[in-house]
């Protein structure tokens, strides 16, 4: 283990061997996680990121920060190498598809039941305290079952990339937990990652650079005139080595070091949701995503390469939310009056989708996308429960996004 209260920075000792094949086959059994690290990206001009420990002498100590979260076997695919994969988008830029020799490595890992109400909400719980550095803060859910945890990104000035790392009992699973956007009506509301959260939200999941509207100045300049908007320019404004994605890579890359053996699971909620999504078709890393924009399109834009499935991501959403439900649209919309173009509404892998509007009567309102929302609103009780109380279903039943189209209204093409 690391020496307590330092920050690490382990980038420059990775390789692409941080891409692990030894694929584990335990039986389907709840695993006890607890808060071992944060996790930061670091304020400086080389983004890299940074690890704290957490010890018994720390406020984390103070706090019941333990999970246990039931589990199944997942069919998943990794790529050969981190090498291969990084090849794999630069052809697929070049040439327009990933390479015929591009080999998937398919295995089976112990992760999350996602059929359990207990599973969605112990993660939800997760991914709640990743938008708050100490366990000491009243917001805090306490947990029950993971029994370490190291947090990221909570230094004072340290304005981007931040969450938490569970760890098991046994150190043979990793859970990272990845913080979303801060906005006022989100868990965690307004900090110092606000800036960059908005820059990365526009870039990631707006039609063309966040132009919603003849007053809006966009955050790149792909647009085009009109209906039409350069798609080459809008794929290399997300190649910024700052941006939040390839951050995530390193700090997989880090968790990897520090846990060769172990399994590594992502979540996260809203931005954060989304880009461990996005790590989890890089890596093959189980995923489950709360309340997220859809990650699909930005996903095309960074030529990840495709996996045979990437049904060991699920996306947990309900449809009083416009945010995931692609209609946070328009310029009189709340995301808009606040800044933020919502735009993309398909998800990768499966969804796992609360129907609140009809089921229980909800309007649609964007005040319903916390967090906290999530976790006392809608997974606060089983979704299918009998006249006589039996529960019949704890969660809705699985499906995926069929035939699902972003940016309809948008030409892209070779317009600069």
């Amino acid at each position: 283990m690391f020496p307590n209260a330092l920050w690490l920075v382990l980038n420059a000792l990775l390789g692409s061997s941080s891409i692990r094949d030894d694929a584990t086959h335990t039986p389907p059994t709840p695993l006890r996680f607890s808060l071992r690290h944060a996790h930061a990206l670091a304020n400086s001009s080389t983004p890299h990121s940074l690890f704290r420990d957490m010890v018994p002498s720390s406020s984390f100590a103070e706090s019941d920060w333990d999970f246990t979260i039931p589990t199944r076997n997942i069919d998943t695919h990794r790529p050969p190498s981190l090498t291969a994969h990084a090849d794999a988008r630069r052809h697929s830029r070049r040439y327009g598809q990933t390479p015929l020799h591009f080999g998937w490595e398919s295995t089976s890992v112990p992760g999350p039941d996602v059929s359990k109400r207990e599973t969605l909400l112990q993660l939800a719980k997760m991914t709640a305290n990743s938008y708050y550095g100490d366990p000491g803060h009243k917001s805090w859910y306490p947990l029950s079952g993971w029994n370490t945890s190291v947090p990221f990104g909570w230094e004072p000035d340290d304005d981007g990339f931040r969450g938490h790392v569970f760890v098991s009992d046994d150190n043979s699973t990793v859970i990272i937990s990845v913080k979303g956007t801060s906005a006022p009506w989100i868990a965690g509301g307004e900090g110092p990652t606000k800036k960059k959260d908005k820059l990365n939200d526009n870039l990631l999941f707006s039609c063309c650079c966040a132009r919603v509207g003849p007053t809006w100045t966009t955050v790149c300049g792909c647009y085009a005139g009109g209906d039409k908007c350069d798609q080459d320019c809008v794929e290399e404004a997300l190649i910024e080595e700052s941006l939040f994605y390839h951050v995530g890579i390193n700090l997989y890359n880090d968790v990897a070091f520090m846990y060769p053996t172990a399994n590594i699971w992502l979540t996260g909620h809203s931005l954060g949701g989304s880009l461990a999504a996005l790590l989890g078709a890089t890596f093959g890393a189980p995923t489950v995503a709360f309340e997220t924009p859809g990650e699909k399109l930005a996903a095309t834009r960074l030529h990840l390469p495709s996996p045979p499935s990437v049904h060991h991501i699920t996306h947990v959403y309900h449809t009083g939310d416009p945010i995931p439900m692609g209609t946070c649209t328009g310029v009189t919309s709340s995301c808009a009056l606040g800044g933020y173009a919502l735009e993309s509404k398909c998800h990768l892998g499966k969804r796992v989708l609360y129907d609140t509007v009809t089921k229980r009567g909800w309007s649609v309102d964007s005040r319903q996308h916390g967090i906290q929302f999530i976790v006392e609103k809608v997974l606060n009780e089983d979704w299918d429960v009998d006249t006589e109380g039996k529960t019949q279903r704890e969660v809705p039943e699985m499906d995926t996004q069929d035939d699902c189209v972003d940016c309809y209204n948008w030409q892209f093409g070779s317009f600069k």
